[in-house]
């Protein structure tokens, strides 16, 4: 049996263990801190938590292994860039892949990384003597950052490692259940919603709230076929006042927008000068135009241009993908490269990443620009699916027709759930769900076929390979594999 440190290593690769806080602290934005003396002040307990969602801006958590996992695998997008650059990723569009690329280990790593600084907090921060309205609400965070990371580790591998505390017990070298981890997610975000607040003042925007967790269970209890609970759950969050579609969709994505009244939540970064490393984002870099402004990977398909204009939908469409020659609402040509890799026809880019050059100012193109992970309009769609599935479909239509008045469209009156799933294609395209909706929804087998997918293997990703090698058995790996 290898060493207790050595098992830790299975669920992170490298720099990460279980074991106890004084093992592994890495607190950014503050950058490295020492872990002895750690955890016994307030502001350690704002540092601690603060790292977290510092983490969740790194790259294995919104660069390469994010879009190429969610997105290229998916009907909306082909690797892009030069021919030849990073090659690998078109073994993701052509269900190729195997459990040694090491995409599968960053995915699977960065979410780690981030548990573990989560499991730190709600460990050591209900140990110190401090303001206890703020204690509750830093372990409230936590454990809906945990619970989120969690959320994206089961939809990509199934069954996975589950460590809930530090030091960590047997659970770490081993696989729970999918429908378990699913319930340790539920359990994160009740306790997060029952004591995070439902706004917050400007110096704290962007972190978790009430609202955060509820839209977050809502979309849980989707998966989890529980649709009852979906609709209560994005009714709480619809009915709360506290969100709201914004005017333009263009203008979502826009800086301006950011944390606005459609911010359910989203993975704040900025531009600090001398701060790189703990502040940027490198998610609008690898997408944003080849040739000006980044490396133009994951660019929107045929498939999904011909969607949006079968939805006669050319608001969506312009907000989402960006054509050679086009000119944005901020006056930027879009010049590009001649040809990409996967695509015959008119390079494009994906719009929803694109960052005015006139705001860059430090670091890699388009670090200051958030993501978004979950907006408003996604409440809606769930509130209306989770109500076709129930059948109530005359219900469905309201929640759905906000959605689709935003953007010009006409009511629909007496929606299927296939009207439901195909507006969530066209809301959330190239925003990380489109792979996970097609599996969850058992399409994945028949659009995907062409692309190489196998029914009953490729609904899952595999187990990176390097981990059960260290595990010495221990962990296993997904059928197919």
């Amino acid at each position: 049996m290898k060493t207790k440190k050595i098992v830790y290593a299975i669920l992170a690769i490298v720099l990460i263990s279980f074991s106890s806080c004084q093992d592994y602290l890495d607190f950014e934005p503050e950058n490295k801190i020492p872990a002895e003396g750690f955890f016994e002040t307030q502001e350690h307990a704002e540092q601690s938590v603060n790292s977290i969602y510092a983490h969740m801006r790194t790259w294995e958590m919104v660069s390469f292994a994010f879009i190429i996992m969610q997105e290229i695998t998916s009907d909306n997008a082909v690797k892009g860039s030069a021919v030849g650059d990073a090659s690998f990723i078109n073994d993701y569009d052509k269900f190729t892949f195997t459990p040694n690329q090491f995409v599968l280990k960053d995915y699977w790593a960065g979410r780690y990384r981030g548990i573990n600084k989560a499991n730190q907090a709600i460990t050591n921060i209900p140990g110190i003597a401090m303001n206890e309205n703020l204690k509750s609400r830093l372990i409230g965070e936590a454990k809906f950052l945990r619970a989120l990371l969690y959320f994206d580790l089961v939809r990509a591998f199934g069954d996975v490692p589950t460590p809930m505390a530090v030091p960590a017990g047997p659970e770490i070298n081993s696989r729970t259940p999918k429908a378990k981890v699913y319930e340790y997610i539920e359990a994160d975000l009740l306790d997060a919603m029952a004591v995070l607040p439902a706004t917050y003042d400007a110096s704290n925007k962007g972190r978790a709230t009430a609202g955060s967790a509820k839209g977050l269970l809502a979309k849980v209890y989707l998966y989890m076929e529980r649709y009852g609970d979906a609709e209560r759950m994005a009714t709480e969050v619809i009915t709360s006042g506290n969100y709201g579609l914004e005017d333009s969709f263009w203008e979502v994505f826009r800086v301006a927008k950011e944390n606005g009244k459609e911010s359910v939540f989203e993975i704040q970064a900025q531009q600090i000068d001398g701060n790189w490393d703990v502040s940027f984002s490198q998610h609008s870099e690898v997408q944003s135009v080849r040739g000006q402004w980044g490396w133009g990977f994951n660019i929107p398909t045929d498939d999904l241009a011909a969607a949006f204009d079968a939805a006669n939908d050319p608001v969506r469409k312009a907000a989402t993908i960006l054509f050679k020659g086009d000119v944005t609402p901020e006056g930027d040509v879009i010049a590009g490269v001649n040809s990409l890799d996967g695509l015959t026809g008119t390079p494009r880019y994906n719009a929803k990443a694109y960052y005015p050059p006139s705001l860059q100012i430090e670091g890699p193109f388009g670090s200051g620009q958030n993501i978004r992970v979950l907006r408003y309009s996604e409440i809606l769609l769930i509130q209306a699916e989770a109500r076709i599935r129930q059948g109530n479909a005359s219900e469905a239509a309201g929640p759905l027709n906000e959605v689709r008045r935003r953007v010009n469209l006409s009511d629909i009156n007496s929606p299927t759930l296939e009207d439901v799933l195909n507006e969530r294609r066209l809301e959330l395209a190239m925003e990380g769900d489109r792979f996970f909706d097609l599996v969850r929804t058992g399409k994945a087998a028949g659009v995907l076929a062409a692309n190489g997918f196998v029914a009953g293997k490729h609904e899952i990703f595999p187990v990176p390979q390097e981990l059960i090698d260290l595990s010495e058995g221990n962990l296993t790996q997904n059928p197919g594999y």
